[in-house]
């Protein structure tokens, strides 16, 4: 069955699971976060009209994939790169059925809605993993968050 793509603001049944997963995964970089703290910011991202916002997949009723379109994700090191790509998130039970290049297709697809032109991302793939794949190319590697990350960018056309 083909995914469905629903923006956060169309599925808000989906912002406790997707909570979780940004906690479980991510929660530890940040010093003192919480479940509700993750949800808080998650909540800021049910948006429709304007960034930021995620984008939801779902099979059949199981939600299956994640990734938010933001601003200034890196902003101390790269104050000029307005548009990233963030949160991609897919639960191991699902992974290896690509529906991270599913998500990560769709949000290059609606971006230039927005206004966007070129998407910035970091990964601590060194190698791009996945995004390279998809035609993202290195622009830098960097210390953040004490993670070694590669950012990577990509044009975004009509």
């Amino acid at each position: 069955m083909a995914l469905r793509f629903r923006l956060l603001a169309d599925y808000l049944d989906a912002i406790p699971i997707i909570s979780k997963w940004y906690f479980d995964e991510w929660g530890h970089l940040t010093q003192g976060d919480t479940i509700e703290a993750t949800r808080d910011r998650v909540e800021r991202y049910a948006n429709r009209s304007e960034i930021p916002f995620i984008i939801v997949a779902t099979n059949n009723s199981d939600v299956v994939a994640v990734a938010q379109l933001k601003y200034r994700e890196m902003a101390e090191m790269f104050p000029d790169k307005a548009h990233w790509l963030g949160g991609v998130y897919v639960p191991a039970n699902h992974r290896g059925r690509a529906y991270g290049q599913q998500i990560v297709e769709r949000i290059i697809k609606v971006a230039p809605t927005y206004g966007v032109e070129t998407l910035y991302l970091q990964t601590e793939a060194l190698d791009g993993g996945l995004y390279a794949s998809l035609g993202w190319v290195p622009y830098a590697q960097v210390i953040n968050r004490g993670l070694d990350v590669l950012v990577m960018e990509r044009q975004i056309f009509d």
